[in-house]
């Protein structure tokens, strides 16, 4: 051969020497018939990787968060207005669990009860009417009814005591404390009465006389207006708190027996006493 034929030259003493290549290894680098490599798994694909970059974006909002707390642009300032604008018509926040019902909360109806559940309201209360005093010295219910009625209105009159038993020796004396209409006096049967007399035109407890100025029939004939009118009288009567029961009821009645009201001094004693 030719001393220069490429075969025949002795390779440089730096040529790197050429490795044979395993045909099979070839075909599978080489051409389409390249094998895929297996793909490589980067850090945000295993799970060390996922906590790291969970982590680190964390700590990037974390750090965003910090710096605009100095920030005072328009959407900060428009926060803070907000806030000062609550605290001025004082719209605290409740901070705990204590709620006060709202007003229209109040207009509500019940709650309709439960089928079947078993009715726990009470009935309404009755009123309670003014007990009725017990009648003393021999009276019934309804001259103790009237006697109580005279001594109310002497007290409310800021009478003392010693009127009240005048007053109420008068009406034992005159009417025997029943409230009388007249047979002489028709009208007088139109109003609540309990019995009738036929002294002139004398009604009511004291048998006091319309004609005579004491009133109209229709008030002589209420208990507590006829013994309004006997007290208005007595007062007008000098030195009646120094005369006896009878004087003082004679000075005021007029009558034609005067000595008559002293029989009914002690009884009616008894019953101011039981009243008061």
């Amino acid at each position: 051969m030719h001393p220069d034929d490429p075969d025949h030259q002795p390779l440089p003493a730096n040529r790197p020497v050429r490795r044979t290549i395993d045909p099979a290894s070839a075909e599978r680098r080489v051409g389409r018939h390249r094998a895929p490599e297996p793909p490589r798994r980067g850090p945000a694909r295993s799970v060390p990787g996922r906590i790291a970059v969970a982590t680190g974006v964390t700590c990037c909002l974390g750090l965003i968060g910090v710096a605009g707390v100095g920030e005072t642009g328009p959407a900060h300032l428009e926060v803070r207005e907000a806030v000062a604008d609550r605290a001025a018509a004082d719209q605290r926040a409740s901070r705990d669990f204590t709620r006060v019902a709202p007003p229209a909360a109040a207009a509500l109806p019940p709650p309709a009860p439960t089928p079947g559940a078993t009715a726990t309201r009470k009935p309404p209360r009755k009123p309670v009417l003014p007990e009725r005093p017990r009648p003393v010295a021999g009276l019934d219910q309804r001259q103790m009814d009237n006697a109580k009625a005279i001594v109310d209105v002497g007290r409310e009159m800021k009478m003392p005591r010693r009127a009240l038993v005048v007053a109420v020796a008068t009406a034992m004396q005159e009417s025997n404390l029943y409230n009388l209409a007249s047979d002489v006096v028709p009208q007088s049967f139109d109003h609540p009465h309990q019995g009738s007399g036929s002294d002139h035109d004398s009604v009511g407890l004291f048998q006091q006389r319309p004609s005579s100025g004491w009133g109209t029939v229709a008030q002589l004939m209420r208990p507590a207006y006829a013994a309004r009118a006997f007290y208005a009288a007595l007062r007008e009567v000098p030195g009646w708190e120094d005369m006896s029961v009878t004087a003082a009821a004679q000075a005021v009645q007029v009558s034609a027996y005067p000595d008559a009201y002293a029989r009914h001094e002690k009884r009616a004693t008894t019953v101011v006493s039981a009243l008061v």
